[in-house]
């Protein structure tokens, strides 16, 4: 969003030029002139009419320039080469083979893009040798590790432009290309026919998707989601490649060699990164559309891959994600959720009031929270004295904008074990309901998970590991029971006896915490929401007698530790935890030990308080320094 302030003349940051460079770029190649660009340090993206790339230092080499331009590239290029109503048509049905289709659509798009301009080739490069970098996918050993989507998109990509895989992906790549090319190498020869034909490049990709042993129906959109969907897409649909190719090839080739030049004038003094959010990030959660998103690399429907230094199950074919009411017979959650009632009807008031006093903070916010320095809006009073001292200076107007907290999803996930039976879970289940009704009033989406295994020391995982001769070193030897008690767009009422479950003898097993904390992570990164927030409560470390029998000790351990660090480094998601009588504090960076299970309540409020208060006081702090940069 362009800036409305009057700055001084060189008052502008040094990577302004290049920033504006890179904007009428991805406007040129995607042929969307009123294009919203804008910068932050969330993952990029577009949705609707805007589009979001990561923030370019101040000072910046050539490779950061290049990764910029990549993630530009690959926006602009999804954007004016990829028909949304035909990929919905084609897309499969299961969750693995969604996530292959979307990520060789992607290369499909860049494909074309890398072989017209030889410039977009190069920053598209950079971008993905980048993001495997910064994945840590050159260190991966084990092809369970090595997520199957990424690896064929590079394949894709090779065969489609003769580029060869990124060096940070060349082991992704090697270790599936033996069983891909054995089984679907002909179907890969065919896809470079097709390059310019997203219907039959599909369908080509089906049929590579069935000689991988994943073909499935097709998702089928129904009429008013087509008719929707089209309309969303304005004139996408009917724009021509080839006639336009040589205008973008020109336009491209202009507006980089103008971003070199801006990138060859900064001054070698600037050494400070732009890393805070900015303060105009994009609201658009409710009026983009995840299709149009492009970021194949959001692990979105991607199986439970869990990664980590030699973590591995023993097998995942017994492992269930499930609704609480595919548990539960639907009378047996309401005698549930009545029997929680009367356990906990003199806390649930303690709780409903710090509840109470969470939303008062929330929406003291919301009344606070103001734009100023406007060319429209509200009239400014406090502002009116610059038109007496100065006549011909403008009017200015001031605008009440939603809260940061508006476009925010949070998901609590409860640890099921068996040692949280009594007082713990029926007070974590209380909390749960109550805070997701507090947040749902004030506009946060909230989701409830649960965690546990289907057996007590080893189910049919383990059984399986006994008739296979016990080989050494198996791995995970439980069967793991991932349980929904409420999705982030369920509204509580309807999820309000889902909570019940937790009151059942016999459903609290074994916690295997490192990959329930994987899957909840990757639900989040699903979500269109600008933030997400991620609230674990647990009272132990992880704990699974029939697979630390037969591996080492801090097995199971290890891996929770490894996932922590990648969300709490490398993803937008923030991360909370509530240890209940377990001192978390050495496994997180940002969490809190209670003693009592009836203190939760209190310290769970007053988390999530403490979260949206140091946005906004990061807000106001930008605000501030903004104001006083064009005043």
């Amino acid at each position: 969003m362009a800036s409305n302030h009057k700055g001084k003349p060189g008052k502008e940051a040094p990577n302004e030029p290049f920033k504006r460079a890179v904007g009428v770029c991805l406007r040129a190649i995607a042929r969307k002139p009123d294009l919203e660009v804008q910068y932050a340090a969330d993952r990029p993206g577009a949705a609707g009419n805007k589009a979001r790339l990561p923030e370019p230092p101040r000072k910046f080499s050539p490779e950061d320039a290049a990764i910029v331009r990549g993630h530009a590239d690959a926006i602009a290029l999804r954007l004016a080469c990829h028909d949304n109503l035909v990929h919905r048509k084609l897309m499969p049905g299961g969750q693995q083979a969604r996530a292959v289709f979307e990520a060789i659509e992607q290369a499909r798009v860049e494909a074309i893009g890398a072989r017209r301009m030889l410039g977009v080739a190069r920053n598209l490069g950079a971008m993905l040798d980048d993001r495997y970098h910064r994945g840590r996918y050159d260190e991966i050993t084990d092809r369970a590790d090595a997520p199957l989507e990424d690896a064929l998109a590079m394949m894709v990509r090779e065969r489609l432009t003769g580029a060869p895989p990124p060096a940070a992906a060349r082991k992704l790549v090697d270790l599936w290309r033996p069983v891909i090319e054995q089984k679907a190498g002909p179907d890969l020869d065919k896809l470079g026919r097709f390059l310019e034909d997203q219907r039959r490049f599909g369908d080509v990709v089906h049929d590579l998707l069935e000689a991988l042993d994943m073909g499935d129906e097709r998702g089928r959109a129904d009429e008013e989601d087509d008719a929707e969907q089209k309309q969303d897409d304005g004139q996408q649909d009917d724009q021509g490649q080839d006639g336009q190719a040589a205008e973008s090839e020109e336009m491209e080739r202009s507006t980089v060699e103008e971003a070199d030049a801006s990138a060859d004038e900064l001054p070698d003094s600037s050494t400070e990164a732009l890393d805070a959010p900015s303060a105009d990030m994009p609201e658009d959660a409710e009026d983009g559309n995840p299709e149009t998103a492009a970021e194949p690399w959001r692990m979105r429907n991607r199986p439970n891959e869990p990664r980590g230094p030699s973590y591995k199950p023993f097998t995942t074919r017994f492992d269930e994600v499930m609704g609480a009411e595919e548990l539960c017979e639907s009378e047996e959650l309401e005698r549930l959720r009545g029997y929680l009632d009367k356990q906990l009807a003199h806390l649930q008031g303690v709780v409903a009031r710090l509840a109470n006093r969470l939303q008062r903070r929330l929406m003291a916010q919301q009344n606070r929270s103001w734009e100023f320095d406007l060319e429209e809006g509200l009239l400014d009073p406090a502002r009116l004295t610059r038109i007496v001292v100065d006549p011909l200076h403008p009017l200015s107007f001031k605008h009440e904008k939603d809260t940061n907290f508006r476009d925010t999803v949070v998901t609590l996930l409860i640890d099921n074990s068996g040692s949280m039976r009594g007082r713990p879970i029926t007070v974590a289940a209380t909390c749960a309901d109550i805070l997701a009704r507090t947040l749902e009033r004030c506009g946060v989406k909230v989701e409830i998970l649960g965690f546990t295994t289907r057996a007590w020391k080893g189910g049919q995982a383990r059984e399986g590991w006994l008739a296979a001769g016990k080989p050494a070193n198996p791995g995970r030897l439980n069967d793991l029971r991932h349980i929904v008690y409420k999705s982030a767009d369920a509204p509580w009422r309807r999820a309000r006896r889902n909570l019940g479950l937790m009151m059942r003898e016999g459903l609290l097993k074994e916690n295997i915490d490192g990959e329930a904390l994987d899957w909840a992570h990757k639900r989040l990164l699903g979500r269109p929401e600008q933030r997400k927030i991620l609230m674990m409560i647990s009272d132990g470390a992880p704990v699974d007698d029939s697979t630390l029998s037969v591996n080492s000790g801090n097995y199971l351990e290890r891996h929770l530790r490894f996932v922590i660090e990648e969300i709490e480094q490398r993803s937008p998601v923030e991360l909370i935890a509530i240890g209940i009588g377990h001192d978390v504090t050495r496994y997180y960076r940002r969490a809190v030990t209670i003693v009592d299970a009836e203190e939760l309540g209190g310290v769970m409020t007053d988390k999530l308080a403490e979260l949206f208060d140091e946005r906004a006081v990061a807000q106001e702090r930008r605000n501030r320094t903004k104001r006083r940069l064009h005043s």
